[in-house]
């Protein structure tokens, strides 16, 4: 492991509209596949005030919780320049924070889908995350 004074920490924010499921699950994942190696937070444009049942439920059934997780606003984060900022189907309404780096990930909004297309969702958020935190990624 490389040691945070020579190589400190990078950060991820995940941003959708109302960080209440798909910004949840990848920072929950981010948390897990990052091996605290990452400063790791989601946010909302509008924030909704809670996390989506289902997307408690969906995690559950990946094995993670997302007991100490709440929704909250961008002005509820630390300010920083941060290294990667991934945006998640909310097009203009999400609003610019400063960023090295920038990704759309353009994933409908699970909440008035199926179970079945939610799942789908969540898997390719977690295939996502991995793609971009894992060496092989592009964070590298």
């Amino acid at each position: 492991m490389v040691s945070s004074a020579s190589n400190p920490k990078r950060s991820i924010l995940f941003v959708c509209v109302g960080n209440s499921f798909r910004s949840q699950m990848a920072e929950a994942f981010a948390k897990v596949l990052g091996k605290k190696q990452w400063e790791v937070w989601s946010a909302g444009s509008h924030p909704s005030g809670f996390v989506h049942p289902l997307a408690i439920q969906l995690m559950e059934e990946a094995g993670m919780s997302l007991s100490g997780h709440h929704s909250k606003g961008l002005s509820d984060l630390p300010w920083h320049r941060w290294d990667y900022v991934v945006t998640m189907g909310c097009g203009d309404t999400c609003p610019s924070v400063e960023a090295k780096h920038r990704a759309e990930w353009n994933i409908p909004d699970p909440t008035r889908l199926s179970i079945e297309q939610a799942r789908h969702i969540r898997d390719q958020l977690q295939q996502s995350v991995r793609d971009l935190i894992q060496p092989e990624g592009i964070a590298q």
